[in-house]
C-alpha cells in the first residue's frame, strides 16, 4: 500500500462521525425507533379508546333523552304541537323518542319514521370488541346510517330508545380522533427526546468513545495516550471500557514484543552470512588444531568443537524460531524408534560425556506425523536433556536419557525421560516461552518453544509431565489424523 492509500485509509478512520451517516447513526436510528415504538402503543390505545368515546356519546344522547321522555310521559307527547316535537328532537339529533315499561312499548316523539335501521346498538349489553368493531366502522363507512340505541338508563325500570342517524357521531369521533393523534404525536416526540437524550449520554457517547479509541489505537497501537481511560461505572459499559483498556495495554505489550523479536530477526538474518563464515573459519582451525599431537591442544580441542557446536546451534535455533509461519506437517505413518535413532546419531553424544541414551520404542510402533517435524520436536526435546546433565559435575550420578512410546486408542503418546537436576522454578514458570523459559545459563528457550509450535500443528500437546531432582518427564501426545469415509472405502473398493 502507497503512502498516500495510507494517508486516505488514516483520514477516512480519523472521525466516526464521518464515517457513518446522519441517517445512520445509532442515535438517529434510536430516536425513529423509539417514535415509532410510542405511536404504535398510541394507537394500540386509540382503538378502545375511540370504542369507548362512542358508547359516551351515545349514553349521553340517550340519557337526555331518557329526561325528555318524564317529563313527555307526564305531559302527554300527544297534546305537544309538530314544531314542539320537532325542537325536541333536534335538541338531541334524533329521528323518534320511544320508551318501553310495564311490558308496553310507547313512541313518544317523532318526526319522520325510517324506512329501515342499519345498526341496532344495546347499550347495557355491548361487549369491548363489538364496541371497537362498531366504532372503526362508524370512522371508515359511517356518516349516513341510522342508528337504533336503547337502554336503561340509571335505576329506572324502563327502557328508553332513540333513532338517530350517525352524521353527528361520526363528526365527533373525527374531532377527537384528530385531538388523541397530535396528543400522541406531541407524546410521542417529547418520549421519544426524553429516551434519546437518556440513552444518548448513557450509552451512545460511551460506545462512540470506545469507537474513536479503537480507531485510534489501530493507528498508533504503540502510543500509550491512545489507550481508552475507562469511567468508573458498574454497568456493561463499565465493564466493556475496562475490558477495551486491557486489551489494549496486553495487545500494546505484545505488540512491542514482537517488534523486538522482528528486530532480533532482522539482526540475526543480516549477520547469518558472516556469523557461518567465521564459524566455518573457527570449524577448519579447530579440524587442524586436533592433529596437533601436543597434549595441551588434545585437551582442549574436544572443548572447542562443543563450544562452536552451541554457537552453530544458537544461530539455528533463532532462525528457526523467526521464520513467520511453520508449514503444515505432511503426515504419514513412521516407525517410530528410526526416528528416535536418528536423533540419537545426531546428538553425537560422546562416550566421555557419561550421558547414556535408551530407545525404549517399540520396532514395530508407529505414529502419524510429519517425520521432520518429530525429529526436530524429540531433537530439541533430547538436546536439552543431554545439556542439562552434561552440566553436572558430579561423577557417581547416573545421566540417562531415554524415550519411550506407547498408544491410547488411537492417540500416541512419547515420553522423554531424564535422570538430570530438574528444572528450575523460573524455568517452570515460562517453560515454552522464547528466550524466558531457559534452564541453563546462555540458553534461549527456543527448544521448547519451538517443539510446542510443532505439537500443536499435530493437533497434539506438550506437557511437563514431572520435574525434580533425578527425574525430568516431558509428553509428546499426537493423536491420528481423522479417516475421511470416502477415502476409507475407495481403500475398501481399490483392496476388494
Amino acid at each position: 500500500m502507497s503512502d498516500r492509500q495510507i494517508g486516505e485509509v488514516r483520514q477516512d478512520t480519523a472521525d466516526p462521525a464521518r464515517t457513518v451517516s446522519l441517517g445512520r447513526r445509532l442515535s438517529a436510528k434510536l430516536l425513529v425507533l423509539t417514535a415509532c415504538f410510542v405511536l404504535i402503543v398510541e394507537v394500540l390505545i386509540f382503538v378502545p379508546s375511540i370504542a369507548n368515546f362512542r358508547l359516551g356519546w351515545l349514553q349521553e344522547r340517550l340519557g337526555t333523552a331518557a329526561a325528555l321522555s318524564v317529563v313527555l310521559v307526564e305531559e302527554d307527547a300527544n297534546t305537544l304541537s309538530r314544531q314542539v316535537q320537532d325542537d325536541v328532537l333536534m335538541a338531541i339529533g334524533a329521528k323518534a323518542i320511544a320508551v318501553r315499561y310495564d311490558g308496553m312499548s310507547r313512541l313518544l316523539v317523532v318526526t319522520e319514521v325510517p324506512p329501515e335501521v342499519d345498526e341496532h346498538i344495546d347499550l347495557g349489553d355491548t361487549s369491548l370488541v363489538e364496541a371497537m368493531a362498531g366504532a372503526l366502522d362508524t370512522l371508515v363507512s359511517g356518516g349516513n346510517r341510522m342508528l337504533r340505541v336503547f337502554g336503561k338508563v340509571g335505576d329506572s325500570n324502563k327502557e328508553f330508545e332513540l333513532i338517530i342517524p350517525d352524521s353527528r357521531l361520526r363528526m365527533a369521533m373525527l374531532a377527537y380522533s384528530r385531538n388523541v393523534a397530535l396528543l400522541s404525536l406531541l407524546i410521542a416526540l417529547v418520549t421519544a427526546t426524553l429516551v434519546f437524550y437518556t440513552i444518548d449520554r448513557i450509552m451512545i457517547r460511551p460506545i462512540r468513545g470506545m469507537t474513536r479509541s479503537m480507531l485510534d489505537f489501530s493507528r498508533r497501537p504503540d502510543d500509550p495516550g491512545r489507550i481508552i481511560q475507562p469511567d468508573r461505572r458498574g454497568d456493561e459499559i463499565g465493564v466493556a471500557e475496562r475490558e477495551l483498556a486491557d486489551m489494549q495495554t496486553r495487545l500494546q505489550k505484545t505488540l512491542g514484543e514482537q517488534k523486538h523479536l522482528a528486530d532480533l530477526g532482522l539482526a540475526v538474518s543480516k549477520i547469518n552470512h558472516d556469523m557461518r563464515n567465521i564459524l566455518a573459519s573457527a570449524q577448519l582451525m579447530s579440524d587442524r588444531l586436533g592433529a596437533v599431537k601436543d597434549p595441551a591442544v588434545q585437551a582442549l580441542a574436544p572443548r572447542l568443537l562443543r563450544a562452536l557446536d552451541r554457537a552453530v546451534s544458537y544461530s539455528e535455533g533463532v532462525l528457526a524460531y523467526g521464520r513467520t509461519q511453520e508449514p503444515p506437517p505432511a503426515r504419514r505413518r513412521l516407525r517410530l524408534r528410526q526416528v528416535v535413532d536418528e536423533v540419537h546419531n545426531l546428538l553425537g553424544i560422546e562416550p566421555e560425556s557419561g550421558v547414556e541414551f535408551v530407545n525404549g520404542v517399540d520396532p514395530a510402533f508407529e505414529i502419524d506425523a510429519d517425520s521432520e517435524q518429530l525429529f526436530r520436536i524429540l531433537t530439541n526435546l533430547c538436546r536439552n536433556a543431554v545439556q542439562a546433565m552434561a552440566a553436572e559435575t558430579e561423577s557417581a550420578a547416573v545421566n540417562r536419557l531415554s524415550v519411550t512410546a506407547e498408544r491410547l486408542g488411537s492417540v500416541s503418546r512419547i515420553l522423554v525421560t531424564d535422570t538430570g537436576p530438574g528444572l528450575p522454578k523460573k524455568a517452570r514458570e515460562n517453560l515454552f516461552a522464547a528466550f524466558r523459559g531457559a534452564a541453563r545459563s546462555g540458553g534461549t528457550g527456543l527448544g521448547l518453544a519451538i517443539a510446542q509450535e510443532l505439537v500443536r500443528a499435530h493437533g497434539g500437546a506438550l506437557e511437563l509431565v514431572e520435574s525434580r531432582g533425578g527425574s525430568t518427564v516431558f509428553s509428546v501426545t499426537i493423536p491420528d489424523q481423522p479417516v475421511r469415509l470416502d477415502d476409507a472405502r475407495g481403500s475398501l473398493r481399490r483392496h476388494g
